[in-house]
């Protein structure tokens, strides 16, 4: 499946929803909660693949944000690992054609709701202009 550029972070993110079990954002919100599952833009964002032709398939980088309660250490690396198989299942049973890179070390995010601990995927989807 071949999502537009526009449409691509929704799509991304309808393809993870998963209402009883992590809230699902297109974007990072202002107020980042634990057990959230967040689509942001990587760097670089978009790669064209000529700069010259419209027509060749742009490559979007995401990154794959997912936060979970901080607790004690064994508590935080079981929640955290739960949550990255329960987002990576989602993304390898989605219509999506991606690539999916390693996992991201866990790590401690002081936001306004608190203490988290975060891991991310960054992946890459061929994508098209409009």
């Amino acid at each position: 499946m071949t999502a537009a550029i526009t449409t691509l972070r929704a799509t991304l993110a309808a393809a993870l929803d998963s209402p009883s079990d992590w809230n699902t954002y297109s974007y990072p919100p202002a107020t980042i909660t634990a057990n959230s599952v967040m689509v942001a833009p990587n760097d670089p964002y978009i790669t064209p693949s000529n700069n010259t032709n419209a027509g060749i398939a742009p490559l979007a980088n995401f990154k794959i944000i997912f936060t979970v309660p901080m607790f004690d250490n064994q508590g935080n690396l079981q929640g955290i690992e739960s949550l990255a198989v329960a987002v990576f299942d989602k993304l390898a049973t989605s219509a999506i054609v991606m690539n999916i890179a390693a996992m991201s070390a866990p790590s401690v995010l002081e936001v306004q709701s608190g203490s988290l601990l975060t891991a991310s995927f960054d992946i890459q989807i061929l994508t098209s202009w409009t």
